[in-house]
């Protein structure tokens, strides 16, 4: 049996590149591309929607989904604890799954886990992340997910140490961690996790250079997985045995 697909921003960057994948997995077919303009009733009948819109219509293509009761998963930025939060109970309502994946890169999301497990031995923690001009939104999705583990790794040893946080220079916090955001030509899409301590720091460092090439094996991962998951699920590291869970 076929699983059929609607991908909803099928015709932009991230949209074509899972498009492909999809269409080199055994058992799934696109059966619709839609834009973020396009009306979302054409969703009806298909088995999972993925969304790969912007921040704006992200929300209302799992709304649609989740209320015709199809899997849907997320491949759009922008997506914090607190508005994932507000999908949860819509979700568990409907019996449906929502699966939203803040990055496909797979190491980008050992890099955070990385530091997730590194963290609670460090007082400080900031983040820096770098992508090209057209990213519309800051910071990424991807450094609010780190900043994320991070201070849940910490819930012991309690907030991260950012002084002067009340400067705008200082960068936006999420669960206290500092995050600086680039928007700069000549780049993808980078992020440092630095780690600082008396006399040292650790810094991990992910950088995409060839988007297609290191997003295809989460795309691989994330598809069948959303199209059998039940209630919100978060993040990559839910379907590989890294040591860490939404």
């Amino acid at each position: 049996m076929t699983t059929q697909v609607a991908l909803v921003g099928g015709t932009g960057k991230l949209g074509s590149i899972i498009h492909t994948v999809i269409d080199e997995l055994d058992g799934f077919k696109v059966v619709r591309v839609l834009t973020s303009s396009s009306d979302l009733a054409e969703v009806d009948g298909v088995d999972l929607v993925v969304d790969a819109t912007t921040p704006q219509v992200s929300i209302d293509v799992v709304r649609a989904a989740v209320e015709r009761g199809i899997n849907v998963l997320v491949a759009t930025s922008g997506w914090s604890a607190q508005r994932i939060a507000l999908i949860r109970p819509l979700v568990a309502d409907a019996g449906t799954g929502a699966v939203f994946i803040p990055n496909f890169s797979l190491g980008s999301v050992l890099g955070s886990a990385l530091a997730a497990a590194a963290a609670p031995f460090f007082p400080s923690a900031e983040i820096i992340e770098a992508h090209h001009e057209k990213k519309v939104d800051s910071p990424s999705g991807t450094a609010v997910r780190s900043a994320e583990l991070i201070a849940a790794a910490r819930a012991e040893q309690g907030p991260v140490s950012a002084p002067h946080a009340d400067q705008r220079a200082r960068g936006q916090q999420v669960g206290s961690v500092p995050i600086h955001s680039l928007r700069r030509p000549g780049v993808i899409a980078k992020q440092e996790v630095i780690l600082a301590g008396p006399g040292e720091s650790l810094t991990f460092t992910h950088d995409t250079v060839e988007p297609a090439l290191a997003y295809a094996p989460g795309i691989r991962l994330a598809v069948p997985y959303a199209a059998q998951a039940r209630g919100v699920v978060v993040g990559l590291e839910s379907m590989i045995d890294i040591g860490i869970r939404s």
